[in-house]
Parts: C-alpha cells; structure tokens; sequence
C-alpha cells in the first residue's frame, strides 16, 4: 500500500512540474505578444524545455501503463501522442523567424494543454488523497487488530 502513495507523490510531483513548464510557455508568449521580449529570447526560452516536458509527459504515461491505472493512461495518451507526432516531424521547436506568424496558435496549443494538466492535477490530487487516506486508515486499524499483533 506504500508503493501506491509513493506513486501517486511522484506523479503529484511529476504534474506541478508540466503545469509550471505549460505556465511559463504561455507566460514567454504573452511577453513576446506584448512586447517585452525579443523574438530570440522567448524562443530560445520555450525550446529548452520543450524537451524535458515531453519527456516528462511521456515518462507518466508510461508510468500509468506499467501500474495498471487505465484511466489515466488514456487521459494521457492523446497528449503524449501529440508529443510523438510533434518530435518526429520536428515540429516541436519554435522558429525565431516566424514565431509572430505562429503565436496565436502557439498560445491556444499551451492553453488546451494548461486545461488538460490542471484536469490530471485535480485527478492525481484526489487520488494521491485517497491513497494517503486508506494509507494510514489502514495502517491505524492493522494496530488494532489483535492477530497481527501477537505474531509480530
């Protein structure tokens, strides 16, 4: 019963990580629409963890598949599929020529994805809830029981 807790901690963990990464996309692009930033700066910003979040993504959808949770490997496949498609038609990267031309999309794309992590993040937040819960229900009420205490 442990393992499940810990799990759901790295995934609650795992989660702030893609939703503070999906922020500070769309924050680099509001600066960029907004002026504040150089096209090259909000680029190169957004591109260097461009990698990692996929990377992330796909680590938990993995993980979910290995752990037998079925619901939330499908919630997360349709993202991380999009992930693959991105990286091997390589268009996962911004371009500083024409990230003006692309930007409205660009924040739509962050913004559905924004929706999506906080979605999984009330998700995994109640199940990491209800883990911890039975975790030390559970654990309260074997003191309890007067079979186990006698062999142990």
């Amino acid at each position: 019963m442990a393992w499940d807790l810990i799990f759901w901690v790295v995934c609650f963990f795992i989660n702030i990580a893609l939703l503070a990464s999906s922020f500070y996309q769309l924050l680099s692009l509001s600066d960029l629409e907004a002026d504040h930033l150089n096209p090259f700066e909000a680029s190169t910003r957004i591109n260097s963890i461009v990698l990692p979040e996929f990377l992330l993504q796909g680590f938990l959808c993995i993980s979910f598949l290995l752990t037998w949770h079925w619901f939330m490997f499908l919630f997360t496949l349709p993202i991380a599929a999009y992930h693959l498609m991105l990286y091997l038609n390589r268009k996962h990267l911004l371009d500083v020529t024409e990230i003006f031309r692309d930007l409205n999309t660009e924040k739509k794309y962050r913004f559905i994805k924004l929706a999506l992590y906080l979605l999984l993040f009330t998700v995994v937040l109640f199940r990491l809830l209800s883990a911890s819960i039975f975790f030390f229900f559970a654990w309260k009420f074997e003191e309890l029981d007067i079979r186990t205490s006698l062999f142990y």
